[in-house]
């Protein structure tokens, strides 16, 4: 069942983002004791996404609330989920934690690979929460089970998502160099809790070398709005990196120099939210987005653009609702069952793979029956048909969000033609905030 799942899992995971690149895959080892240890912003999606990664099986530690059943606790540990309960939640039936601690023991002296996220909680934020010394402590004790020999290690997986909750966004996984843990092990038999804070201590700064950390929400929300005012899509400053490595890095460079005004000018800092905050209030009432103040007008090169982008519209239009046609019954069905199963936004992603892995296998299938019925095409025309169907679903979703980037430069096209003064005086504000930030 691990497998199987493991495969239908992996595609719906690349069908719903658009961009997984792993970097420094060789740190990451794929046979011996391991244990990885990641953070947690995702919720189901964050174990299925580093059990895509993993060459061989993979056990989980996952919160004992899930094993509510027998029948529950029967089928997530046919899938190599260890059960455990945390603080606050209460106890389950049959879930035992030093049973549990041991399986861990056992799994990993067996040179398996065991994945925890030390946060204990998942919450969609960039936020390191404070880690549980539980890991160190189970690294350590099974290392001392086999009298140091065992040569077990642990290594940080960073799970950087772009939009962890928005269909094809994208993903960046960063891997950090494996931490030996029989360098701790003498360490251990002199000062069990001490060597436990210590090596936690140490799993934290390895996780914040592979992930792009923030001090609160509200500092990552500004520091997603800085980042739209100072580099936009336009921006062609940087033609080498693409993709989820660009925007990443250009949020690390932006938070590095953020956290330098912090200290040497902290009433910059202050200026620029007061700024942004003024820039935001005309842009909002204009329902303008940013990344067009980047963008040189010219009448007639924009005029020439939005003739071009209604051709193609019209030709493709036919193709969209053939796509929207076979696809949009299991995209609404999966938007109305989601917000039934749970109000938490990081459930949505994991849900939508999980509902979608049925869904649309067996809408696609009715297709196809009645597709034969109707017409009595050979075999290979209706292989085709199949093939068509997710492929011009995906075309009707890129082609939907077309449309809306038309109609937000038809838009900006006419508020050039009314309002250009304002535009104007709202590009001018956002140099202003540019060079406030980079000057500083």
């Amino acid at each position: 069942m691990y497998r199987i799942l493991k495969i239908l899992i992996g595609w719906g995971i690349r069908l719903y983002y658009k961009e997984i690149k792993i970097l420094h895959r060789e740190r990451l080892p794929q046979k011996g004791p391991l244990i990885i240890i990641a953070n947690h912003p995702n919720t189901l999606m964050d174990a299925w996404v580093i059990g895509m990664i993993c060459n061989q099986p993979i056990y989980y530690m996952a919160k004992a609330t899930l094993f509510k059943s027998k029948f529950r606790l029967r089928i997530l540990k046919s899938l190599n989920m260890i059960p455990i309960n945390r603080q606050g939640e209460g106890r389950i039936a049959g879930v035992e934690n030093e049973d549990s601690m041991q399986a861990c023991y056992d799994v990993l002296s067996k040179g398996n690979t065991l994945v925890i996220f030390p946060e204990g909680t998942s919450y969609q934020e960039r936020v390191l929460r404070q880690l549980k010394t539980g890991t160190a402590r189970i690294a350590l004790e099974t290392e001392k089970q086999n009298k140091g020999q065992l040569n077990l290690k642990v290594v940080a997986v960073g799970l950087n998502y772009e939009q962890a909750e928005k269909f094809r966004s994208r993903i960046l996984i960063d891997i950090d160099y494996p931490i030996p843990i029989r360098n701790y092990y003498e360490d251990y038999l002199q000062s069990p809790r001490e060597t436990t804070k210590l090596l936690t201590q140490k799993f934290r700064y390895s996780l914040e070398k592979v992930l792009l950390t923030t001090e609160s929400k509200e500092e990552e929300l500004f520091l997603e709005r800085l980042k739209k005012i100072i580099n936009t899509k336009y921006d062609r400053s940087d033609k080498k990196e693409k993709g989820v490595t660009k925007q990443l890095n250009q949020l690390k460079e932006i938070k590095e120099k953020l956290d330098e005004l912090k200290i040497v000018a902290p009433w910059v800092v202050t200026e620029i939210k007061q700024k942004i905050a003024a820039i935001d209030w005309k842009l909002e009432k204009m329902s303008l987005r940013t990344d067009f103040l980047e963008r040189n007008f010219k009448y007639r090169l924009w005029f020439r653009q939005i003739i071009t982008s209604l051709i193609f519209t019209l030709l493709f239009f036919p193709l969209f609702l053939y796509g929207v046609f076979h696809n949009i019954v299991q995209f609404k069905f999966t938007d109305f069952v989601i917000p039934k199963l749970s109000k938490d936004i990081e459930y949505y992603a994991p849900f939508a793979v999980f509902i979608g892995l049925f869904t649309y296998p067996l809408a696609y299938a009715g297709f196809v029956v009645v597709f034969y019925q109707f017409f009595g095409f050979p075999w290979w025309i209706n292989i085709l048909y199949l093939m068509s169907l997710p492929l011009t679903g995906l075309f009707a979703y890129w082609f939907m969000k077309y449309l809306q980037h038309l109609g937000s430069k038809w838009h900006y096209f006419l508020l050039m033609m009314d309002r250009k003064e304002m535009l104007e005086d709202i590009k001018l504000a956002r140099l202003e905030i540019k060079k406030l930030f980079l000057n500083s």
